[in-house]
C-alpha cells in the first residue's frame, strides 16, 4: 500500500467525510453548499473537504463567482475508482468500518419508516465462479447507483442508502 492509499483510507475513516463523499457523487458542490446540506459550519465543511482533497478522494470541479468571491466546487470521482482500495492495515480497515457503522446508524434513524429495505448478511462457502459473479453484480449495482446519483432533493428522485462489502475470509483451522 502506498502512502497515498493510506492517506486516503485514513481520510475516509470519518462519518462526516463519508457523508461528503456520498453527497459529492451526485453533483459538484462548494463548501457552503456542503455545509448547508449536511448542517455543518462552513469552516467545518471546508476542513473536511480539504482533507478529502489532499488525500486524493475528491477532485476540484471548477470555480464559480459568488457575491464577489470565488468558490471552489468539489466532486467525488467515483467513475475513476473502480474497486475500493485493497491495502491498509487491519487497524485502518477497522477505523473505516467503525466510521461506516456510525454513518449507517445515522442513516437507519433517518430511514422512511414504511421502507422495507433489504439486509443480507452471510458467512458463506461458495465456488469461485459464484464469488466472482456476486462481486460483479455488487460492482454493477454500486456503479448504477453512483452513475445515476442526482443532487439532493432533485424532483422525481428517491433518497436511499446502500452499502456493500464483500471479502474473502482466511481459512480458519478447525478447533
Amino acid at each position: 500500500m502506498t502512502d497515498d492509499d493510506l492517506k486516503e483510507l485514513r481520510a475516509v475513516a470519518h462519518p462526516v467525510r463519508l457523508r461528503i463523499l456520498s453527497l459529492l457523487t451526485g453533483s459538484a458542490m462548494s463548501a457552503a453548499e456542503v455545509a448547508r446540506e449536511l448542517d455543518l459550519s462552513h469552516a467545518n465543511a471546508s476542513y473536511h473537504l480539504r482533507l478529502l482533497l489532499e488525500s486524493g478522494s475528491l477532485v476540484e470541479a471548477g470555480e464559480e463567482r459568488i457575491r464577489g468571491g470565488i468558490a471552489k466546487r468539489y466532486r467525488y470521482p467515483h467513475e475513476e475508482r473502480g474497486q475500493r482500495r485493497t491495502g491498509g492495515t487491519t487497524e485502518d480497515r477497522i477505523a473505516e468500518l467503525r466510521a461506516l457503522g456510525r454513518e449507517l446508524e445515522r442513516r437507519l434513524l433517518q430511514r422512511k419508516r414504511t421502507s422495507i429495505g433489504h439486509l443480507s448478511d452471510i458467512d458463506a462457502w461458495v465456488p469461485p465462479e459464484v464469488d466472482q459473479r456476486v462481486r460483479d453484480l455488487l460492482m454493477e449495482a454500486s456503479m448504477l447507483l453512483h452513475d445515476n446519483n442526482q443532487p439532493p432533493r432533485t424532483p422525481g428522485t428517491v433518497h436511499l442508502s446502500a452499502t456493500s462489502w464483500i471479502f474473502e475470509m482466511t481459512r480458519k483451522a478447525r478447533s
